[in-house]
């Protein structure tokens, strides 16, 4: 197995915090991104640069001059990129109507622009090296919209449509797509929940307001009684990274309490996927 010159965003917690680890001690030289690395990210940049091959990079998603200038600094001191992994997330949760276009603008923004940003930036050099895996995180929530998570779930939605179209495009210059959906896991992101931001609405909605409190504690609960392990993440990533080239699975749900309904919709939709394809003669693309 060839090692690997790896890109992951959000590295400061959660799961990019095990992608780091796990792939660094898989021996692939890792560039993990995160802002504020001087700031309030200080000391978990200074743990993380302390690992044998993790190379600490301060990076800004919202920011493509920054997404661009960070690429471009590992490819001149690497002289390739092989594997991009968009990690980086948060979460935000409630009564849809008391979003704001500036809380949409935020939730699209880290999910689905950034997303966009890094991917652009790192696809010249792929094409040029003529392999490379991008790797975009979206959810079990991806593929189905709960109640009172509708525009995370709408975010994931932009995600899937986005890897799912440009993993037939750019499969056949070598570079492969991947989607992770995770289930529940007890990370940092639910412990930095917001909420939409026009309270006033919560009134009109009477009891039907309460529920998102509601659906935090029933996490918390599950949390609790099924402990899911958030390093199942990290290693399905990791055998997506190590498996050869054109043989990675589009989507890889990683669930093991509730996925089976993401799995089972995973492989009714790629029945149909050919279907569509192959109705409008693109069926070579699938190959």
């Amino acid at each position: 197995m060839s090692k690997k010159v790896i890109l992951i965003t959000g590295t400061n917690s959660g799961f990019g915090w095990l992608h780091a680890q796990t792939l660094s001690k898989a021996g692939h030289t890792v560039y993990a991104a995160m802002r504020n690395t001087n700031g309030k990210n200080k000391a978990k940049a200074e743990e993380l640069s302390q690992l044998e091959n993790v190379n600490v990079v301060e990076l800004e998603l919202s920011s493509a001059e920054s997404v661009k200038s960070v690429v471009s600094a590992i490819i001149s001191k690497e002289n390739r990129i092989d594997v991009l992994v968009n990690n980086a997330g948060n979460f935000m949760g409630g009564i849809a109507e008391t979003f704001t276009e500036g809380d949409i603008d935020k939730l699209f923004d880290v999910h689905f622009k950034a997303t966009w940003r890094t991917i652009k930036a790192v696809l010249p050099q792929m094409r040029e090296q003529g392999e490379g895996l991008i790797i975009n995180t979206s959810s079990v929530l991806g593929r189905f919209s709960s109640p009172f998570m509708t525009f995370y779930n709408s975010a994931k939605f932009a995600v899937e449509g986005l890897s799912e179209g440009l993993h037939y495009e750019v499969r056949q210059l070598g570079i492969d797509v991947a989607i992770v959906q995770p289930g529940a896991f007890p990370t940092d992101i639910f412990g930095n929940s917001e909420y939409g931001s026009d309270t006033t609405i919560n009134a009109g909605y009477g009891e039907l307001a309460q529920i998102p409190e509601k659906i935090g504690a029933g996490i918390g609960e599950f949390f609790e009684n099924a402990k899911p392990n958030p390093q199942n993440v990290a290693d399905a990533v990791l055998n997506l990274v190590e498996l050869p080239k054109g043989k990675r699975p589009l989507r890889t749900v990683v669930d093991a309490l509730t996925g089976d309904f993401a799995n089972e919709a995973n492989a009714n939709v790629a029945v149909q996927y050919k279907n569509f394809v192959s109705a409008f003669g693109l069926q070579d693309l699938l190959n």
